[in-house]
């Protein structure tokens, strides 16, 4: 069933690995406040679906199933995470075009493969054997770099320690390139200023430029949480966007 014209614009929340839809209270808090109906997905093995393993087929799916139920209401802005942006982008390039208006993929412009992918393992794999698995790093980081208001958001729905190495190997069969160059509706990449995963920032951008880059100012990775209110101006200008479209 598809939208009508003029139905209000819903926003569907994707998280990055590790962490839960609670990521995304900043944002959910913002969108509330100004009318905008929005819904959070918890993917496989994350969340409160911590106890199911993670697959790639069944994230994805997750992300379809939220999408085509919300797009019986209106045009669906997608918005993910490290993570979440890569499974998005992945989601929105397919070839079957799926119901989304808009696309932004924050914290994501890095292939998920190679020596990076295997760097990125190699580390997580020696904090997960670390006597708390490393949960006491994560939060010092946490404490150092993120505003008080957001610090709790990333922890509240639990640490998915159990599913991480297996979705960092899953990423590595995505086929990106492809991806980008299919997707034809407004993206926005959004991007910290020191951001590790901006290894492959220009390549994203010359793979699908109509895609508008948006860069942070002194902020990292966890730039939903780090600069709230930058992000939420986004998705104000992303909102008005899909909404001038349709």
């Amino acid at each position: 069933m598809s939208a009508s014209p003029h139905q209000p614009v819903q926003v569907v929340l994707v998280h990055g690995i590790r962490t839960s839809a609670t990521m995304w209270r900043s944002q959910l808090t913002w969108l509330t406040e100004h009318d905008v109906p929005a819904h959070a997905v918890d993917l496989p093995g994350h969340g409160t679906r911590m106890a199911e393993p993670f697959a790639l087929d069944s994230a994805l799916a997750t992300i379809d199933d939220a999408v085509r139920e919300a797009a019986t209401r209106g045009p669906v802005l997608l918005v993910g995470h490290s993570m979440g942006g890569l499974l998005s982008l992945e989601y929105v390039g397919s070839e079957s075009r799926p119901p989304v208006a808009g696309l932004i993929a924050a914290s994501c412009t890095a292939l998920p493969r190679g020596a990076a992918l295997q760097t990125y393992r190699t580390l997580a794999g020696a904090l997960d054997r670390l006597p708390d698995r490393g949960i006491w790093l994560a939060e010092q980081v946490l404490n150092a770099t993120i505003p008080p208001e957001t610090r709790p958001d990333f922890a509240a729905g639990g640490y998915a320690l159990d599913a991480q190495d297996v979705a960092l190997r899953s990423l590595a069969s995505l086929d990106l390139t492809s991806a980008l160059g299919r997707i034809d509706v407004p993206l926005w990449l959004v991007n910290g200023q020191f951001d590790q995963l901006r290894t492959h920032e220009s390549l994203f951008t010359r793979l699908a430029p109509q895609a508008e880059l948006i860069v942070v100012p002194r902020t990292s990775h966890l730039v939903t949480a780090m600069r709230p209110r930058v992000f939420n101006a986004v998705l104000q200008l992303a909102l008005a966007v899909v909404r001038e479209a349709n």
